[in-house]
């Protein structure tokens, strides 16, 4: 698992919640290693304060100086694409990895949106392609409530890359040309419920898997399909959210394909709590690492770790 919150984390109690061995703390990443994505004239641009303020949807950062920017808005999110590249490693290594926070798929080599600035899905496979021998074809899972049009434009001709993608069909961003890059396509109907969802997810997720066996599994685990989320449109219950998470690494394991989990999307207080829920039902069931240990239903440290990343795009502290 890769943290990602740049406050100091502190332990909440003396007794292991998660095994120290298997958390790694997310490294920033570098110009070079955006420019293995991103071109220099898009990185530029962020030097631009209101440029950056556009692409977080944040008004307020258009006013403030770019260094200020730089160090409270754009690093952030830089060691959050850092974890993501890192996770990637760490999956093919260990056989599955979350990074707490990442998952910009609005974001492509080009162009930033959507609160996504920098293309950590994309640039995630492409380390993988370039730096670890075996790994030549993935899939990317993306189940955030909205279409990922980021990763679908950076892999638009690439037929290395399979792209299955399930949203709300009448949101953001509507992006009808990067939705020809995708494989499997699912789009749902405001207001879609627990049983009609897990159903597509479950049918489509071992379809795509069936129609080709990847070296990685990239999952865009979105949260903003929860009941009541303000962009999602969707009626997914916490538990549903638990279950979906299930139904992919099931089938990821029953493969033995590597999985990297990033956690994108989702903008209610209780996205924390149920992440950190969703990770310790992955444990309990033998699908991540038996390392992972908890105590009882409680899950303090995890939740602690997703509400300090989760800060770097919906609580940014600007002072």
């Amino acid at each position: 698992m890769v943290y990602n919150a740049n406050c100091y984390f502190s332990p909440v109690s003396e007794e292991k919640v998660i095994a120290d061995d298997l958390i790694v703390q997310a490294r920033e990443a570098t110009d070079e290693d955006l420019l293995v994505v991103h071109t220099r004239r898009y990185l530029n641009k962020l030097k631009w304060s209101f440029v950056v303020a556009t692409i977080t949807e944040i008004p307020p950062v258009a006013f403030l100086p770019n260094f200020v920017v730089q160090r409270k808005v754009l690093k952030p999110l830089r060691t959050q694409t850092g974890g993501t590249i890192m996770a990637g490693k760490l999956a093919v290594d260990r056989g599955w990895a979350i990074n707490v926070g990442g998952g910009f798929h609005h974001c492509s080599s080009d162009k930033g949106g959507g609160f996504c600035a920098y293309a950590d899905i994309t640039l995630a496979i492409k380390f993988l392609f370039e730096r670890v021998q075996g790994v030549s074809k993935a899939t990317i899972i993306d189940l955030d409530a909205h279409q990922g049009n980021g990763h679908e434009r950076d892999f638009m001709d690439d037929h290395r890359v399979y792209i299955m993608d399930v949203y709300n069909r009448y949101i953001y961003p509507g992006d009808g040309f990067a939705k020809r890059a995708i494989k499997r396509k699912v789009e749902l109907e405001w207001g879609t419920e627990d049983t009609e969802y897990l159903q597509k997810v479950h049918t489509h997720v071992e379809g795509a898997l069936n129609e080709l066996k990847p070296d990685i599994i990239v999952y865009n685990a979105g949260t903003d399909i929860l009941d009541g989320d303000p962009l999602g449109g969707l009626a997914i219950s916490p538990q549903g959210i638990v279950k979906r998470d299930e139904v992919v690494f099931k089938a990821a394991r029953r493969r033995r394909i590597p999985i990297l989990m990033v956690t994108s999307g989702g903008y209610q207080k209780r996205t924390a709590r149920i992440i950190a829920d969703s990770i310790l039902n992955l444990h309990n069931l033998g699908l991540i690492d038996k390392e992972l240990a908890t105590s009882g239903a409680e899950n303090p440290k995890v939740e602690q770790m997703i509400r300090d990343s989760a800060k770097d795009l919906t609580n940014l502290s600007l002072q």
